[in-house]
């Protein structure tokens, strides 16, 4: 268990320093708990941090559930089993989608500003979350690092489910999970304090980070 996400983000920090040596790699945090983890990976890395804005597309009678997931640059992406599963139709998966990709540009901008994204072409782009269970937003995540021309992408969690993990090879060229439970249940059950991250909290540490990037005189 860990204790919260700085926690989390610590002790991942501390697997990827003697794995991620390339010196120009950039962290991407998924809004809103993912930033709170990849802050701390970045800030032991010495690297630039962004957010990877994407969203999960919900089962209408269990909105936890994804059935898929939309991500920045039109990125989409379907479990073709949960639909059938779920019994979703073609207007709900339409209907889900419309409404993300709203949401996506929404928080690209409450994050960003006018602020461009840190550039990914030709880069190790390490993405972090604070937990993966089916995984369709960490496998968008990465089709939008590989859409963005990221040379070499990273998938890095705290916790996630051992199955799903294992899928995730495919869409990363490396995965990095600290522990992944037989029996899942849920990502909060593995944190003692899984208190909802805000946007000012993400805001905030996005700043934090940009300013320490700038104090030592490295990219943004």
């Amino acid at each position: 268990m860990f204790a919260d996400r700085h926690d989390a983000g610590v002790r991942l920090a501390e697997r990827l320093a003697g794995l991620v040596t390339e010196k120009n790699v950039v962290v991407l945090g998924l809004p809103r708990g993912g930033v709170a983890v990849a802050f701390e990976v970045a800030q032991a890395l010495g690297a630039p941090l962004d957010v990877i804005v994407v969203r999960k597309l919900g089962v209408p009678f269990q909105p936890e559930l994804g059935f898929g997931a939309v991500g920045e640059g039109g990125v989409r992406v379907i479990s073709p089993g949960v639909v059938r599963m779920a019994h979703v139709t073609e207007e709900q998966i339409a209907a889900a989608e419309k409404r993300e990709r709203a949401e996506v540009l929404a928080r690209a901008r409450r994050f960003r500003g006018d602020r461009a994204p840190v550039e990914l072409a030709g880069r190790t782009v390490l993405i972090v979350d604070d937990g993966i269970a089916t995984g369709g937003t960490a496998r968008a995540a990465c089709l939008v690092a590989r859409e963005r021309g990221a040379a070499r992408v990273i998938l890095a969690v705290p916790v996630g489910a051992p199955d799903t993990i294992a899928s995730l090879r495919a869409d990363a060229d490396e995965v990095i999970c600290l522990e992944t439970p037989a029996d899942l249940w849920a990502i909060g059950v593995w944190y003692a304090d899984f208190t909802q991250t805000t946007d000012e909290q993400v805001l905030a540490l996005l700043r934090r980070a940009t300013a320490a990037r700038a104090a030592e005189g490295g990219d943004p």
